[in-house]
């Protein structure tokens, strides 16, 4: 019986992952480089796969004439501004607002730090909709996605087992996070992860195309 519904943060309810590849193609091509996307990717939604540093790698690209903290603190400030445009996801709200109506738990599953993902939700007046917000800072160093330590903490804070629970997820990185943990996984890939081949054990282009109905009924 499905008792929870767990959602990733970046990428999945706020397009974050987007705009922070766009700032950081722009500034790269505007030095004469272009950022090495398939490396990029494989940090999105999660460190698991990749350390690969935007900043450090174009630093050593221009022989260290750019700084990478001054880069960071640009593309910080340019990525934000995107950020900051950008709505909630469609079906976000509906899928929330239904599992509130049924008397389902609701927690974010996120591999971002709690200052993060907490200022984004108050900001879009959504943080209270949360039973639980477990985030980067709720694991281990170095256990965010790809490793399930963020999807097991979430199941043992809503206090449900694997098999009472759902995960929404944009990303390689949350999809293997979740299946790791045993749980099953809608995903829903965003214009960035879209190109990156994201399966889960159901696959859609939108939350607005599943209600909590169909779920229920799989």
């Amino acid at each position: 019986m499905l008792k929870a519904l767990i959602f990733d943060f970046d990428g999945l309810i706020l397009d974050t992952e987007t705009p922070e590849v766009l700032v950081w193609q722009s500034i790269y091509k505007e030095h004469g480089f272009e950022l090495p996307v398939e490396e990029w990717e494989k940090t999105v939604g999660g460190y698991g796969i990749s350390n690969f540093d935007p900043a450090q790698n174009l630093s050593l690209l221009t022989q260290e004439r750019l700084d990478p903290v001054s880069l960071r603190a640009r593309y910080r400030l340019e990525a934000d501004a995107l950020i900051h445009t950008n709505p909630i996801l469609p079906g976000i709200m509906d899928m929330i607002a239904s599992a509130k109506a049924n008397g389902l738990k609701v927690a974010i599953g996120s591999s971002s730090p709690h200052s993060w993902v907490d200022a984004h939700t108050k900001r879009l007046g959504i943080y209270e909709n949360f039973d639980h917000i477990i985030c980067q800072d709720d694991v281990a160093p170095g256990r965010t996605k790809p490793h399930p330590d963020i999807y097991l903490k979430a199941l043992e804070t809503l206090q449900v087992d694997k098999s009472e629970a759902v995960v929404f997820e944009d990303s390689p990185n949350g999809v293997f996070a979740s299946k790791r943990a045993g749980i099953f996984v809608v995903a829903v890939p965003n214009p960035l992860t879209a190109k990156m081949n994201v399966q889960g054990d159901l696959t859609i282009a939108s939350l607005a195309e599943i209600t909590l109905h169909d779920l229920l009924n799989r």
